[in-house]
């Protein structure tokens, strides 16, 4: 597969699937894409990028100008005329915060359906430990070929940051690991074409797996741990922000920014992947559990914030008017999954507030389906108290006099406290006193 030019299929059109597929393309490889969303296949096909991603529609349109992409829902026929198979779907948590494979077993189950020697197989989706040799390598060994022997297999997590895609992924250093040393070698030599990042091959699959979980369970952890100390912060008076910051001049320290809880599809899912398979193994992951709870507890450390806030005031929380100001869960992106505002929408509402939320990123249709009523910046800084949950760029500009009701609550270190305390606002937030 040195440079002769493979034919490739990509299993999923999402945030990081449609990039790859693109990217591919562009590079000068025939790609078929897949998935099961019909409005997805149209919208690709057309040259149109359903994904919200700086960069993505230019190389979607070109990629479909140029005839090197295609999408489709057939994956056994697109199989049957690919030699490289990436398999990039979902692999979200159940309600028992077990992983959920469906995705990974439909895919492989279609590609093993169109399997032929010497075809290579590489999963890119975030899986537990182990999941290549116990799920992925039995469906397709469905085929009747063997792997390792007749067909290869890899495995390089995808690590890339939303609104930032394109450069991570080629420019970020990448993760490959193999069956053997020649599917190892195949996948180092197709990485090539799309990024100018170190790749570094690991000893096997299992590897390959759990590197992508170990520094999302790093980062995760750091997190708690900042919460954790701003939560007691706030207890003792200090300005836990202001102390972080002092801390972190130490060479050897690098506390991460305490916030209102952690989101996005990485951060908040792959931890559990680690403690699922833990608990296979006999082994009590405690540390990695409880940073998962205390960052899952911190919209309810929100919440509370919120009802004291208001009682300090001389006001109740029910049918008190509250404005969100972001609902993604990070800043500049529309990406809301398992965003910390949802949770804590739901606990106000069910506090009998009225809740009132702004995004310029997110659709209204999102933000009504967490339980709160879209509006207007001004609309919602008009409200009786305001809470800052995404450090969005619209957000930085927000001056004292804006807040009408003067009682605002920050929950990122994205303004100065002491401008808006100066003009007689309430000013709270994460760490804040």
């Amino acid at each position: 597969m040195t440079k002769e030019n493979p034919k490739i299929t990509v299993f999923g059109l999402g945030h990081i699937g449609l990039p790859t597929a693109a990217l591919f393309a562009n590079s000068g490889l025939e790609v078929t894409g897949v998935d099961i969303n019909k409005e997805t296949i149209e919208l690709v096909n057309k040259g149109i990028s359903p994904v919200i991603e700086p960069g993505l529609d230019q190389l979607v349109k070109k990629a479909i100008i140029d005839k090197k992409l295609v999408a489709t829902e057939d994956g056994i026929t697109a199989s049957k005329y690919s030699k490289v198979m990436i398999v990039i779907v979902p692999t979200p948590v159940d309600q028992y915060k077990r992983s959920d494979l469906s995705a990974v077993r439909s895919a492989c189950d279609m590609i093993s359906k169109g399997l032929k020697k010497g075809d290579l197989v590489i999963i890119e989706s975030t899986i537990p430990p182990k999941t290549c040799e116990d799920v992925v390598i039995p469906i397709l060994e469905k085929s009747g070929l063997k792997a390792g022997n007749d067909f290869g297999v890899a495995c390089t997590p995808e690590r890339a940051l939303p609104n930032n895609t394109i450069y991570e992924m080629t420019h970020n250093a990448r993760v490959i690991g193999g069956i053997n040393k020649e599917s190892a070698d195949k996948a180092v030599n197709l990485y090539e074409y799309i990024t100018n990042g170190k790749i570094i091959k690991v000893k096997n699959l299992i590897t390959a797996e759990m590197v992508k979980l170990m520094e999302n369970t790093y980062r995760d952890t750091n997190i708690a741990l900042s919460n954790e100390l701003a939560m007691v912060c706030e207890k003792l008076g200090i300005d836990a922000i202001d102390a972080i910051k002092a801390a972190n001049h130490h060479p050897r320290v690098d506390l991460h920014i305490p916030g209102p809880g952690v989101g996005g599809h990485c951060l908040s899912i792959d931890p559990y992947f680690i403690v699922e398979m833990a608990e296979k193994e006999g082994v009590n992951s405690t540390l990695i559990k409880n940073a998962r709870a205390v960052n899952e507890k911190m919209p309810e450390h929100v919440a509370e914030i919120v009802e004291e806030t208001l009682n300090d005031a001389g006001k109740q929380i029910k049918n008190s008017k509250i404005g969100i100001l972001g609902v993604a869960y990070k800043g500049n992106v529309a990406d809301a999954r398992e965003t910390p505002a949802e949770p804590l929408i739901n606990l106000l509402v069910q506090s009998g507030a009225e809740v009132y939320a702004n995004d310029p990123h997110t659709s209204d249709d999102l933000i009504k389906s967490f339980g709160a009523t879209p509006v207007s910046m001004e609309d919602a800084l008009k409200c009786d108290i305001v809470i800052l949950i995404t450090d969005h760029d619209e957000y930085k500009s927000i001056k004292p006099d804006m807040i009408e009701k003067k009682i605002f609550i920050c929950t990122r270190p994205v303004l100065n406290p002491e401008e808006f305390k100066e003009k007689g606002v309430i000013f709270k937030g994460i760490g804040r006193i």
